[in-house]
């Protein structure tokens, strides 16, 4: 009866022991079990928030902003990952993140275009001016100079003239030569030359307003250089002024009565008031001459006369010693007249006839050093008499040349108030 007694009292033991270790082991799996499902949330939760931000998160343009509960270790933070569904980075812009829609929440943006495409040829739209900007405009063919500087009411034009105060004026000059030589036969001893020259200034009409309108104008001063050539100046008294004491020979200065040229512009518009310049004749002069050196064409010429025919030959000979370089003679006429009952008449090169005035006439293109034979050559002519024989007469040669004188005089202004516009120069 004891040992029986033993063994029940043995048993009792084991059964609560077993049940307590499997409540132990019960509550520790329950315990296991709650601290993996806290694990768990908290992991959920810093994928949450990681998706918000806007360099990690998911792409605008996904179909979910969830995260899949599969996608994120148990046991480890997730750091890059790779399986798909997973949260990968989008692309990092050219200029900035775009923000969503939630984190612009209260905040009005403003477009701001940054430049087009480049197969578009447009300008971008202007963007809207912050307050810190201009209003102002410019045009697309005004330059920033240009904006910055005030516009006066100028004309450069002719006429009429409309100047600032500050505005030179403008005027333009003209020198006319003529070289008047006598020939006799082919002898150059015998050769008498004289040349003159005169000057001339142009003054635009609307020159005359400002003249009147203003009781002491800027004095117009000049002065002519290379004037050793010049055996006398001759000046307008009426307007000019000069200081005869000067003593340098290759220039002289001059200035003009501004009282006295008023008046006198005034009277040639009551004159001509539809004219857009008036020219006003300053002075004269002469230049030395040396005979036949001094001529830009030297001529001889040459007579046979029979009681039935009449021949006639003229030499010429471009002449660079009384020339400034690079000059020609442009539009050379020579004239010759025939008495004696001309019929007919054979010229080389050809010659015009003119039976009412009984003259022929050559004319010739230009003549310089480029020319054949440098410039050298000879008219020649047979006339046909009925009533011969004819006397030898006086010829006539006529040409021209621009943009040269044959003093070599020049002009330039001195003081202020005034520009020189233009320079002509010619002589004949």
């Amino acid at each position: 009866l004891f040992w029986s007694l033993v063994m029940i009292v043995d048993l009792l033991v084991c059964c609560f022991s077993s049940q307590g270790q499997l409540k132990r082991n019960s509550s520790s799996d329950e315990l296991a079990r709650s601290r993996l499902q806290a694990s768990y949330n908290d992991r959920r939760v810093n994928s949450d928030l990681l998706s918000l931000d806007p360099l990690f998160g998911p792409p605008l343009d996904a179909s979910s902003s969830a995260v899949s509960s599969s996608a994120v270790p148990l046991t480890a933070r997730p750091t890059t990952p790779l399986a798909s569904g997973t949260i990968v980075p989008p692309p990092r812009p050219s200029s900035r993140p775009k923000l969503s829609a939630t984190k612009l929440a209260g905040i009005t943006e403003i477009a701001r275009p940054f430049s087009p495409p480049k197969n578009c040829n447009a300008s971008p739209p202007p963007a809207p001016l912050a307050r810190a900007e201009s209003s102002s405009s410019l045009s697309s063919t005004a330059s920033l100079s240009a904006a910055n500087t005030p516009t006066v009411g100028t004309s450069r034009g002719p006429s009429p003239v409309s100047l600032g105060s500050q505005d030179s004026l403008p005027i333009a000059v003209a020198f006319t030569e003529s070289v008047n030589a006598y020939f006799k036969g082919a002898d150059p001893s015998k050769c008498i030359v004289k040349i003159t020259g005169d000057m001339t200034v142009s003054f635009p009409s609307g020159i005359i307003k400002i003249f009147t309108n203003n009781p002491s104008p800027a004095v117009l001063s000049f002065r002519l250089k290379n004037t050793s050539k010049l055996e006398q100046v001759l000046p307008n008294q009426q307007l000019l002024f000069s200081d005869p004491s000067q003593s340098d020979s290759n220039s002289k200065d001059f200035w003009l009565n501004m009282q006295a040229l008023t008046a006198y512009l005034r009277k040639m518009s009551e004159q001509n008031p539809a004219v857009s310049y008036y020219n006003v004749d300053i002075l004269k002069y002469q230049v030395s001459s040396s005979g036949i050196q001094s001529t830009p064409l030297n001529l001889a010429v040459y007579w046979k006369c029979s009681p039935s025919t009449t021949d006639v030959r003229v030499d010429y000979r471009y002449n660079p010693e009384a020339l400034p370089s690079r000059a020609s003679l442009s539009s050379i006429q020579v004239l010759v007249p025939v008495d004696g009952g001309v019929t007919s008449m054979q010229s080389l090169p050809a010659a015009l006839w003119n039976a009412e005035q009984n003259k022929a006439l050559w004319k010739m293109s230009d003549v310089s050093e480029k020319s054949e034979n440098e410039g050298s050559g000879s008219l020649r002519a047979k006339f046909e008499l009925s009533e011969g024989p004819s006397n030898p007469a006086t010829l006539a040669v006529q040409f021209f040349s621009e943009g040269h004188t044959l003093s070599g005089v020049e002009m330039e202004l001195v003081g202020t108030g005034y520009r020189l516009s233009l320079t002509k120069k010619r002589f004949t």
